[in-house]
């Protein structure tokens, strides 16, 4: 199986290599934060690091049943310092499954020289278990699944022949989990394993995790949100949705069961801005998913809502690009997504085919309205270049492999 290196993320955790700042790589089920762990400890090989000085535990591997086990991972920690006179490099992969994981990892700093990296697929990890014990002594690394530039570079460096608006086609309906791409599958099996990776992190991660009682209820939920992604979301319209459906949940268990998702990777909440005053707007604000492959194992339908999807893309593209992403509004009229980072903004309107006047006026128009002087992008699948008024235009494959 041949493996991408993924440098953009391993550019990020390098410079923190041998420092005293934990390195904890988070994102959804089978993004590739192992195969994240893995690249670092081959860095560490190759910088002359002996592999008795680095010890890796996988902690949902049912290979080692003892791995669940804090004594038991302390005996191995402490084993590994025996063998080794060296600093130790502490590699724990899914620490969330560790009772207590907080305790261990704050000891292990204090009683071991070790340089110690985790994965993690709850969001939670950072928030409140995590800053009680390690406050200002960790660095997170988000891992996304495949953004579509690494599928075209595991094409290339497979030898496989490269072309892009194939590519792009398949990977709006199939989306970007690593394994998808590891291994030549059939259609038919690609939406199998998407399918099965759903319901491992409805069951596994939320449901259970959870306490959710009527999980076929948490499911219907899910699948609704799946269906209007990118479509302004309250949970008004979620009700009526159910009631439709002659089922029934209360408003809180819907924001809950929204978090629960959120925590997992599952969906991102987006929410709206005023362009000019610059706050946020609490009510309706829009739900992505993390990987929209998984939208067309279960509900289906990515080309057909293609407009949809392209939105999806590029929305995860700019989080994976580090900006923080909210939907613009400016008057009466809104810009898909304001993206910032540091100091700097761009404004960006998604667009299937500027195939009308009436469809250029729409999303140029709403750039247009905004008086200040960041850079703005219309992006759509066409070929041809309709920048005007400052406004740049680009092809959305073009962007993506930026």
């Amino acid at each position: 199986m041949e493996v991408i290196k993924r440098q953009t993320y391993l550019d990020k955790v390098i410079p923190f290599i041998d420092s005293n700042l934990i390195k904890v790589f988070t994102g959804s089920r089978r993004a590739g934060k192992s195969v994240m762990m893995q690249l670092v400890q081959n860095e560490l090989l190759q910088r002359g690091v002996g592999q008795s000085q680095i010890l890796s535990l996988n902690f949902e591997s049912r290979i080692d049943g003892h791995a669940v086990n804090a004594e038991y991972v302390w005996q191995r920690i402490r084993e590994t310092a025996d063998q080794t006179n060296k600093r130790l490099y502490l590699f724990f992969d899914e620490v969330q499954e560790l009772a207590e994981w907080e305790k261990i990892i704050n000891s292990i700093q204090i009683d071991f020289d070790a340089d110690i990296y985790l994965t993690g697929s709850n969001a939670k990890l950072l928030s409140s278990e995590l800053s009680t014990y390690l406050s200002g002594r960790y660095v997170e690394i988000k891992v996304y699944p495949f953004s579509f530039k690494e599928v075209v570079q595991m094409s290339e460096e497979n030898n496989r022949p490269v072309d892009k608006h194939q590519l792009f086609r398949e990977y709006v309906v199939k989306g970007g989990y690593p394994v998808l791409y590891n291994y030549q599958m059939s259609h038919d099996d690609e939406m199998i394993y998407l399918n099965d990776l759903f319901n491992s992190i409805i069951l596994k991660d939320v449901a259970q995790r959870n306490n959710i009682r009527d999980v076929a209820l948490f499911k219907q939920l899910v699948i609704f949100m799946m269906a209007n992604v990118g479509n302004l979301f309250s949970a008004t319209s979620v009700v009526k949705y159910l009631k439709s459906e002659s089922r029934r949940l209360s408003t809180e268990t819907i924001y809950n069961y929204i978090d629960f998702c959120k925590s997992v990777y599952l969906v991102n909440m987006i929410q709206r801005q005023n362009i000019i005053g610059k706050e946020l707007l609490s009510s309706q604000n829009k739900i992505y998913l993390t990987d929209h492959g998984l939208r067309q194992a279960i509900y289906g339908n990515n080309q057909r809502d293609i407009n949809q999807i392209l939105e999806n893309i590029v929305c995860v593209e700019l989080q994976r690009r580090g900006y923080n992403v909210s939907i613009g509004c400016i008057g009466t009229k809104e810009v898909d997504f304001c993206a910032s980072r540091n100091n700097e903004t761009i404004y960006v309107q998604v667009s299937y085919l500027l195939a009308s006047d009436e469809t250029i006026e729409r999303e140029f128009g709403s750039l247009k309205a905004i008086g200040d002087n960041y850079p703005k992008y219309v992006l759509s699948l066409d070929e041809f270049d309709f920048s005007r008024d400052g406004i740049i235009h680009k092809n959305i494959i073009d962007w993506l492999l930026e």
